[in-house]
This record gives C-alpha cells, structure tokens and sequence, in this order.
C-alpha cells in the first residue's frame, strides 16, 4: 500500500489514524490536527499508510519535540503505531525506513524516541525497535527508556533531560493531570473530568501544556497525558471520570 504524507493542505480532509472522526472525537480530532498543522511549520512529518487502520509514524526535529531530552541534530518520533490486523506485514519498517530516510537526507546524527522497559500503552514497543538497530541511551523512572539509532557512531547520545527525572517533588498532595493536544483523545477526556473534580474534596489539578517550552521543562518523559499522585509519577494513561473518582476515594479513604 501506499504511505500518505499529511501536509496543510490535505490534513483537513485525511483522517489522523490514532481516532477516526466521529461526534464523541470530534472535538479531540481537531484540536490534534490544529497541533499538527502548528508544529509543521517546525519540520513535524506525519506519514500514514493509505488505509483505513492505526498505521502512521509522526516525527520531528528533536529540538522541536514536546517532551525533555536533550538531541539536538536527531529526528524524534513522537508516535509510531501499527495496529490490529495490519500487524506482521512490514508496514511498521516501511513507515520507519521513511522516517530514517527523511533524517539522513536532512543531515540529521540519527534518530531518537522514547520507549518502555517493558510493553505499555501508548509508548513505542522497545523489541521491535532493538530489532531495527536501535540502542537503549538513557533511563527515567520509573520505567522510561530513550531509544537511539545513530548514523555516526560517534555522534553524542540522546538523553532525558533532568526535569524528567526529578518529578515533581515531595510534599505535594493532590492529583495533578498534565496534558497536550497532541492526542485526540485527551481533551475531550480531560473534559469529561471537571464534573467529578468539581465535587471532590480531595484537590486535584489541570495543567494544560500549551508551548514548546512548557512540554520540554516537564517532569515527565511523557508529555501527551502525566497523572501525579501526591507529587508522584502515576501513569501515562488517559483517566476516566470512574477511574478519577476511584483515586479520590482511594485517597480519601487513607486520609480518614
């Protein structure tokens, strides 16, 4: 199959493969493709396999990237995905081979992302990657690795830069959700959350990351959606309204 390349002028009419749209989406969807058309004026590629399915790779100049590492001169992927029944037939390698490709043309050391020790949701799976020559760099807790493939064996390694280590801190109580529009899924979500949060006697927060900046001095590695509890690193998942009214009841309850 073919690999379809979004650009300004075709991103409105091209679905963005993470969410198809639909009236619950809708809102999500556009605001990703806001964020994308944004950032492609920063050099951020989004290619996807021309089929009705998860199949894309999304990219962009590390020094761009919304998330803390520190690799200037590597291409980051940001989210690479093939899913369901369009496993096992080499669209994954095709995609990255295109985004490889595309970074030694553009005179980049390499190319950079960020995985988990072990498979989790929402981040790039680190065997498959390992099997395409990618070397693990560095490590944030409390299960992050930053993956590499470089093209010069003697350019400096990708790493996480210290904000992402350090977390939030101690002495912090409540339940801060950090999040970007770079899923479709997150605001809509975040959204569905202000109900419960209203309500609750428990403090939690909203930090809506909205710039470059913002997203690279984060306290995670993971920008698109952080959960903190009590000033400490939670999940990367998006939560539901049941999910949150449980942590609070949970946290409620341990107060008693």
């Amino acid at each position: 199959m073919d690999i379809i390349t979004l650009t300004k002028e075709n991103i409105a009419t091209e679905h963005i493969c993470c969410s198809m749209s639909s009236k619950s989406t809708e809102v999500g969807v556009n605001a990703k493709k806001e964020w994308l058309s944004c950032r492609m004026q920063e050099g951020l590629r989004f290619k996807k396999l021309d089929a009705r399915g998860k199949v894309f790779i999304e990219y962009l100049p590390a020094e761009n990237a919304w998330v803390p590492v520190e690799a200037n001169g590597y291409m980051l992927i940001n989210c690479f995905w093939v899913s369901g029944s369009f496993k096992e037939h080499g669209y994954g390698k095709q995609l990255l081979a295109e985004c490889e490709a595309d970074a030694r043309q553009n005179g980049f050391k390499g190319v950079t992302l960020i995985a988990g020790q072990k498979k989790k949701p929402f981040l790039s799976d680190k065997a498959f990657m390992l099997r395409q020559g990618y070397e693990v760099c560095d490590n944030c807790p409390p299960y992050f690795e930053l993956l590499v493939k470089r093209f010069d064996n003697i350019a400096p390694l990708s790493r996480f830069k210290e904000s992402a280590k350090k977390g939030m801190g101690e002495g912090i109580k409540g339940i801060d959700i950090f999040y970007t529009a770079q899923c479709p899924f997150t605001v809509p979500y975040t959204k569905l959350l202000e109900p419960v949060i209203l309500e609750s006697e428990y403090p939690v927060r909203l930090h809506h990351i909205t710039t470059k900046e913002m997203a690279q001095a984060h306290v995670a590695p993971i920008t698109t959606y952080t959960v903190f509890i009590d000033g400490k690193y939670y999940s990367n998942e998006i939560l539901t309204p049941d999910k949150l009214k449980k942590l609070i009841a949970e946290k409620n309850n341990r107060h008693l």
